[in-house]
């Protein structure tokens, strides 16, 4: 950040100062990695694929394998009795381990399935 605050005075010849109180120094220093329209898209262990879209994707230096989601939007594909089901899925925030590819969805958690089946629930944990 003082590299593009230097930068930017050479370029400009003007020097900008951001005062250090504008700077939120505890998202700084629990975030590794955050995203804003946050995608991710795979294949479960079926081959059957999935994504996963998030308004907001962070993660923590103190859990790297965890990417915590806000806003979470998904589809997974899952085959029951031979049919393809595509699963359409909502949550104000989930939890996806990249290791163990579990994601656990929390709060308002709504299911639509082309089949026509439907779920509510305050949480879920899906195994992709």
């Amino acid at each position: 950040m003082v590299a593009a605050l230097v930068a930017g005075a050479v370029f400009t010849k003007q020097l900008i100062w951001t005062p250090i109180s504008a700077i939120n120094m505890v998202d700084v220093a629990s975030n590794q990695f955050k995203m804003t329209n946050a995608n991710f898209a795979g294949t479960d262990r079926q081959g059957e694929p999935f994504s996963i879209h998030a308004k907001i994707g962070r993660q923590e230096y103190t859990n790297p394998d965890i990417i915590y989601l806000e806003t979470v939007h998904g589809t997974v594909v899952r085959k029951e009795n031979g049919t393809k089901i595509t699963d359409d899925i909502r949550s104000n925030t989930a939890e996806f381990n990249q290791t163990t590819r579990i994601l656990k969805l929390q709060g308002n958690v709504r299911v639509d399935s082309s089949n026509g089946d439907k779920a509510r629930t305050k949480e879920m944990v899906i195994k992709l």
